[in-house]
């Protein structure tokens, strides 16, 4: 029987894929700080290329079944039977316990082609591509997806043919893929998939608050949720929802927060990445999701800053 990548009884919290952001020195520290459940590798793209390039050497070193010991599921992003299973293949070689397939991903190629989400404008290869990935997996196979194309309600139709060629879980973002972020996450129709299928539904999308997440919870019967974008705003997140700090910080307590948890990731972002540019332009992809109406002063400035230097000066306006 397939074991999950997280405990039996438990509501797990996950760290979503997301690229450029949740490379391994900010997954790094969520594992230290607020250790998430279970962690996601950026996606992975899959080479149209001979057998042994399916995925590029780079993206094979962050491979692994686990990161500090937290479950690490591996994201593969492309489109194609023979790539994908190939590079699923690669993948489990290089380590992979854990192998997830976005059928998600709104942007450029990825919302537009055969790849991401945009492999929901073409559904009738999904019944080639699916069950061939699960024949080749060998520990848990999920699927990470948005309701449908442009129809929010695809995604019942599809809930068969995941349920029957073996998928494990599924973690569903409810927007369409044409909508990419517009609008709110309708998670009417995630408590319709949860009641639709027998499959564990992780539950995506606005989860900003320890309250977001009760609601959704509540509302859905989902059998656990997956944090992106409110996350990277506010790491404690992962602690509010488990109930161990307070659901809603005080001013000072989210400035102090917020100084340790950017202070930190400038270390080892100054670790991971060569040179100031990269490390200020990296730790900006950050700030972008902080929108602290309290601290927009040093957030501007933040955002403004030229050096890494000029970016801790900026850091002196939280405190």
């Amino acid at each position: 029987m397939m074991v999950l990548p997280w405990q039996p009884g438990t509501i797990p919290l996950m760290l979503a894929p997301m690229q450029g952001l949740t490379n391994r020195a900010l997954r790094s520290y969520f594992i230290e700080h607020v250790r998430p459940d279970v962690i996601f590798t950026e996606f992975m793209r899959v080479n149209t290329a001979p057998a042994g390039m399916y995925l590029n050497a780079v993206d094979q070193r962050d491979v692994a079944s686990d990161q500090d010991g937290v479950p690490l599921v591996v994201q593969l992003v492309g489109h194609g039977r023979e790539a994908l299973v190939s590079a699923a293949r690669v993948a489990q070689e290089a380590g992979a316990a854990h192998i997830n397939l976005n059928m998600g991903c709104p942007y450029g190629r990825m919302g537009g082609g055969q790849t991401g989400g945009g492999m929901l404008r073409c559904p009738d290869n999904l019944a080639e591509v699916i069950p061939a990935l699960r024949d080749v997996i060998d520990g848990s196979f999920s699927v990470k997806i948005r309701t449908g194309y442009d129809d929010p309600e695809q995604i019942l139709s599809l809930l068969p043919l995941f349920e029957s060629s073996g998928v494990d879980f599924l973690v569903l973002h409810p927007r369409t893929v044409v909508q990419k972020y517009d609008g709110v996450a309708d998670h009417g129709v995630t408590a319709q998939v949860v009641r639709g299928t027998r499959l564990p539904v992780i539950a995506n999308g606005d989860i900003r608050s320890a309250a977001d997440g009760g609601r959704v919870l509540g509302e859905t019967g989902a059998a656990g949720l997956m944090l992106g974008r409110g996350a990277i705003a506010d790491p404690v997140l992962f602690r509010r929802l488990r109930g161990v700090v307070n659901h809603e910080p005080g001013r000072e307590e989210r400035r102090e927060e917020l100084d340790r948890y950017l202070r930190e990731i400038l270390s080892r972002y100054g670790q991971l990445f060569c040179g100031d540019t990269q490390v200020l332009n990296k730790v900006k992809e950050i700030i972008a999701y902080l929108d602290d109406p309290e601290l927009a002063k040093p957030l501007k400035e933040m955002r403004r800053a030229k050096t890494v230097r000029a970016f801790e000066t900026a850091l002196l306006g939280l405190c």
